[in-house]
């Protein structure tokens, strides 16, 4: 097949999911033409050794990516973002009318910020059979009283009813995607992957048991952003209520660092350790230190539809987790018996967890890590999630096929 592939971010930006689908699909064989805006997340400015223009473009033997200019909207908030998105929108828009003519097919992963790309793709390329892969379903920061946050919506809406075949990431999502305007027939589940070249299992060193610490106690570990819709808090209280009991490890960073090193100082815990930003190739080492990964989320109607990628990260490394979370995180981590769950933002439910944690034997731990593991490769890996997208680029061919007129030609 000839494939188009829309994404609003690719690597080296850390967008795993639409790059690794399109050097899978390139070297099963197929023609991949990727088309992007040049990198610039998450510090919202273009990298380093990157300088935005109209004709860039590389070429491997069946791989091509196209990058077209963006306004950046660095320091400028949601204002800033919003012209991001309209800006590659509308390149994309103009260059995908002759890079992306003559595709079989075309996938789109789909984001709120991708939203007015893939409508606007959808016009200027009619007839072209889509997949959509919705990876979040709601429009993030509202902007002007959320007029702009309705219209990334009414887009979004636009792009579920034009698609052939839609992906969800999460069960739960599909009833978001339907009850937006999605048919339900064409929705189906595709859990995403993770980088298996670096999260497996590993045996950890040194130097990764010296940062994570622990001194003898249950390890819990959270790695990855520090937002708010994380909700940490609880997590700090937890630990603040088995203080001899477990140790919490907070890996990463994000809006809500500063705030939740302020109330970890003001609680006087010892049993809380804050470490950096870490390179994703450490991290299978750092989850290997650990006993347990945490998992948490708010309680919001939008978070109980997904499953946050340091789910599968955690599980290809053989890692148990505890999730404090709702919907499709906590109902995985229990049906795949890889760990324990609790309801989100309710710390004294988590602290129960997390005692129950720390009493488990090292060989149960051990044997939660290998279920879970097992799971990922038979539900979540990276062969089972392309060959499902792969089935469905061959769906949405036949179904469009199915309705042409005779003798009509793609895109015609």
């Amino acid at each position: 097949m000839r494939i188009g592939v829309l994404s609003y971010h690719f690597p080296p930006e850390p967008a795993f999911v639409p790059g690794s689908l399109a050097e899978e699909l390139a070297a099963r064989g197929h023609e991949v033409r990727v088309l992007t805006g040049f990198p610039d997340y998450p510090g919202g400015h273009v990298y380093p050794g990157w300088r935005q223009r109209w004709h860039h473009e590389t070429r491997g033997e069946r791989l091509t990516v196209r990058r077209v200019p963006r306004f950046t909207g660095d320091g400028a908030g949601p204002r800033g973002r919003l012209a991001a998105q309209l800006s590659f929108a509308a390149s994309a828009a103009a260059a995908g009318r002759g890079f992306l003519r003559g595709v079989d097919a075309l996938y789109v992963c789909h984001r709120p910020a991708g939203a007015f790309a893939a409508a606007a793709l959808g016009r200027v390329l009619p007839g072209v059979p889509t997949v959509l892969h919705v990876q979040d379903v709601w429009p993030g920061e509202e902007v002007d009283g959320g007029r702009w946050a309705h219209r990334i919506a009414a887009a979004s809406r636009s792009a579920y009813r034009s698609a052939d075949r839609i992906a969800v990431s999460a069960p739960s999502m599909r009833d978001l995607v339907v009850a937006a305007g999605a048919p339900a027939d064409r929705v189906r589940l595709v859990l995403n992957w993770t980088d298996e070249r670096l999260f497996r299992p590993v045996t950890p060193g040194a130097q990764a048991r010296r940062l994570v610490g622990g001194a003898g106690r249950c390890v819990v570990m959270h790695a990855g952003t520090m937002g708010a819709q994380q909700g940490l808090e609880t997590a700090v209280r937890a630990a603040a209520a088995l203080e001899h009991t477990m140790h919490l490890v907070l890996v990463g960073s994000g809006a809500q660092e500063l705030r939740l090193r302020a109330f970890t100082a003001d609680l006087g815990l010892r049993n809380v350790r804050f470490v950096p930003r870490r390179s994703a190739l450490d991290m299978p080492e750092l989850y290997a230190a650990a006993d347990y990964q945490l998992v948490t989320a708010r309680d919001l109607p939008e978070l109980r539809g997904t499953v946050p990628a340091k789910v599968q990260a955690a599980l290809a490394c053989a890692a148990p987790v505890v999730a404090a979370a709702g919907g499709d995180t906590a109902e995985l981590v229990e049906r795949v018996r890889a760990g324990l769950s609790c309801p989100p933002e309710d710390w004294a439910a988590l602290a129960d967890r997390l005692w129950l944690a720390a009493a488990i034997p090292a060989a149960a731990r051990l044997e939660m890590g290998r279920r879970g593991r097992d799971a990922y490769l038979r539900e979540m890996s990276l062969r089972a999630g392309v060959d499902r997208i792969e089935r469905l680029l061959h769906e949405a061919i036949d179904a469009r096929t199915e309705k042409r007129p005779p003798n009509a030609a793609y895109g015609a």
